[in-house]
């Protein structure tokens, strides 16, 4: 009788334990209904410290290019929609990115901090690098001083070397492999568009294939390790074929 207590309390302690890990492992409503939405708590979360490198990332040479600011703006609303109060959140997650893209000063007090707060799961560290490695090459080439801010990053949170430059080995190889549309006739094919349309109805299908294509950081969590480039190689080539027809369109 006594050992069947005795497995009962393991058991119910390993659930605890289990329960406990999984809700800080996942982004989801379920994880985060509890959550106090404010600027503050959300400075201080995985999610709002994220934000807060992705601002730097971007801005790291020394713009925020359209395309970017394009993906950055759907990253708010699938981080938002995890919390209570996604509008409240979505704007608050907008002044932390716009706060601290202008800011170099605290990097790698950011970095720490999220690499202190996600150091037990691989998997999370790997996931947040190479989404922010996977921005750094959507513009199609990453500059020094990206790299630079990769770098710090990368050693704040104590990432493998190895597995750094593998994943920043195959985006890099990855973009080199993707060629732009041979033809106009191609570019308007891929956005689904025509040649007579207006431009605010190609501009109004590009959005919403970069919308449907853009690598999500929430759903990236269920999908296999090559989710992430596939989904910025489909992104690259719709805003290059986009990028074709405004200068065809001008």
């Amino acid at each position: 009788m006594s050992n069947l207590i005795i497995l009962f309390i393991i058991g119910y302690i390993l659930y605890k334990v289990f329960k406990s890990y999984a809700r800080f492992t996942n982004y989801s409503q379920e994880a985060f209904k509890n959550f106090s939405v404010s600027k503050e708590s959300l400075q201080k979360s995985d999610l709002g410290l994220f934000v807060a490198l992705v601002a730097k990332v971007a801005k790291a040479d020394g713009k925020v290019d359209a395309l970017e600011a394009q993906l950055v703006g759907i990253m708010f609303d699938d981080i938002s929609a995890v919390f209570p109060e996604p509008s409240k959140t979505k704007d608050i997650l907008k002044q932390i990115f716009d706060e601290e893209k202008d800011r170099s000063d605290n990097l790698e007090e950011v970095a720490q901090a999220l690499g202190q707060a996600i150091k037990r799961d691989k998997a999370k560290e790997q996931q947040f690098m190479g989404f922010l490695i996977q921005l750094a090459f959507i513009d199609g080439e990453v500059s020094q001083s990206e790299d630079d801010v990769l770098q710090t990053i990368a050693q704040a949170f104590e990432f493998d070397p190895n597995a750094y430059h593998a994943i920043f080995d195959q985006f890099e190889k990855m973009m080199k492999n993707i060629h732009p549309k041979a033809n106009i006739a191609d570019a308007y094919k891929l956005l689904g568009v025509h040649e007579s349309d207006e431009m605010s109805v190609i501009k109004k299908a590009y959005r919403k294939l970069v919308r449907e294509y853009h690598p999500d950081i929430i759903k990236s969590q269920n999908k296999g390790e090559d989710y992430m480039q596939k989904a910025t190689a489909k992104t690259q080539e719709i805003n290059q074929a986009y990028e074709m027809i405004k200068k065809v369109k001008k």
